[in-house]
């Protein structure tokens, strides 16, 4: 799922920067885009800070209650439906903010 940013001053403002771990352990640095709720579920719109990309790619992951109130958990959805449905939601909302590029 790609997109331009089309808003240069928002490349200054990392301040919603998360840090996740990938599979191997490592930390990949995300800028929370935005949460969205679909079919009673709430998926968030990550997009990966990466200074050598021209192109963006964003990350769409599930949001799953964890026992602590203070911790969230973010699982990958394998379901295409679901996250085109979640995408779709997301371009119409900031269809002013990027270039999506299809």
């Amino acid at each position: 799922m790609d997109l331009e940013n089309n808003n240069p001053e928002m490349d200054e403002e990392l301040d919603n920067v998360i840090i996740l771990n990938d599979e191997d352990g490592n930390e990949v640095k995300f800028e929370f885009l935005d949460l969205i709720e679909y079919s009673g579920e709430e998926y968030v719109i990550l997009l990966p800070v990466e200074e050598d990309e021209d192109a963006d790619e964003v990350v769409i992951l599930k949001v799953e209650d964890t026992d602590s109130e203070e911790e969230e958990s973010y699982v990958g959805v394998d379901d295409q439906e679901v996250l085109n449905a979640v995408f779709a939601i997301f371009k119409d909302k900031f269809k002013d903010e990027f270039n999506f590029v299809d």
